[in-house]
């Protein structure tokens, strides 16, 4: 029954413009994505679109033993090139608010990430929280990690 949160920060050696140009890209959901998790976009998104306040986004994502799941999540906030917001409307979590933060610093920009999610079920989803939800979030954020230093560098 409790909210969690998790929180990363990453530092990468570009412009502001570039992380902006590159993450407010849907498609580019699926190249930072763990292979395994099968993330396809099925709808609400085109070649090339940049995303923008109200876009709603249905993908399908698998989790937990190769089991497809649907997800569909709206951007409810875009301020260019700070931050943006999703939420997901419709899938597996309760609740989920993820915050996306962009800042330059000296010598390319801090990118942070806010989570603030909830596991269905009340007490038995807050222990599978503790047994592995909050851990695959953890390995999701460590493999974005890697796949971002891969192709923009390392701070």
């Amino acid at each position: 029954m409790s909210v969690h949160h998790y929180k990363t920060s990453q530092k990468l050696p570009i412009s502001i413009e570039k992380a902006w140009d590159f993450f407010s890209s849907p498609a580019n959901l699926k190249k930072i994505t763990p292979k395994h998790m099968g993330f396809e976009i099925t709808e609400g998104y085109e070649a090339g679109q940049k995303m923008y306040a109200g876009m709603i986004i249905s993908y399908i994502v698998k989790p937990l033993l190769s089991i497809p799941m649907s997800w569909t999540t709206e951007i409810t906030h875009v301020h260019e090139p700070n931050y943006f917001i999703d939420e997901q409307r419709f899938g597996p979590y309760s609740l989920w608010h993820h915050k996306h933060f962009f800042k330059e610093i000296e010598g390319g920009i801090q990118m942070d990430d806010l989570i603030h999610y909830k596991i269905p079920m009340g007490f038995i989803g807050d222990i599978a929280n503790s047994l592995f939800i909050r851990s695959q979030i953890h390995e999701i954020f460590e493999y974005r990690y890697k796949i971002l230093e891969e192709q923009f560098g390392k701070f």
